[in-house]
């Protein structure tokens, strides 16, 4: 998944002001404790933090864009 697909993704699921918020202020235990900025600045695939994603929220994320 290209980066640019991944915050489409996000803005979609949670609206582009609260993404944002999710992406630099919530920490994953998917991601080891990361943030998801912090684990897309290490160098983790996005597909690996999308995944994260869904399964943190799964409630959140709609089924097509799983």
């Amino acid at each position: 998944m290209r980066l640019t697909d991944f915050w489409a993704r996000l803005e979609e699921a949670f609206g582009p002001g609260y993404a944002a918020s999710i992406a630099s202020d919530q920490m994953l235990s998917q991601l080891g404790g990361r943030t998801i900025e912090q684990a897309l600045a290490g160098g983790e695939e996005t597909h690996v933090v999308w995944r994260a994603v869904v399964a943190a929220y799964p409630d959140r994320v709609p089924a097509r864009l799983r």
